[in-house]
């Protein structure tokens, strides 16, 4: 039997990414406490350069082609109808 485990990770809409393995076999049902981490004293509150957005794009931070794909998808999605001058 494992032992409860005191792990770090990021959340993503309902996903947390653990920033290491938990331990567990896959499927193993578990109960979850969660916490924000605390800014580290000197930051005065801030968020470390480049935090914000990756918070703000969420499952996006992490892939910039594909974000590029679904914009420019998007771009196109709105021409089509448009009557142009």
């Amino acid at each position: 039997m494992n032992t409860p485990a005191l792990l770090k990770g990021v959340i993503t809409g309902r996903t947390i990414e653990l920033d290491q393995e938990p331990g567990f076999p896959h499927g193993q049902e578990v109960y979850v406490f969660i916490e924000p981490t605390r800014l580290e004293p000197n930051t005065q509150g801030k968020l470390p350069p480049g935090e914000g957005l990756r918070r703000a794009f969420g499952a996006w931070a992490e892939d910039a082609e594909e974000l590029d794909q679904y914009l420019e998808w998007a771009r196109q999605q709105r021409k089509i109808g448009r009557l142009i001058p």
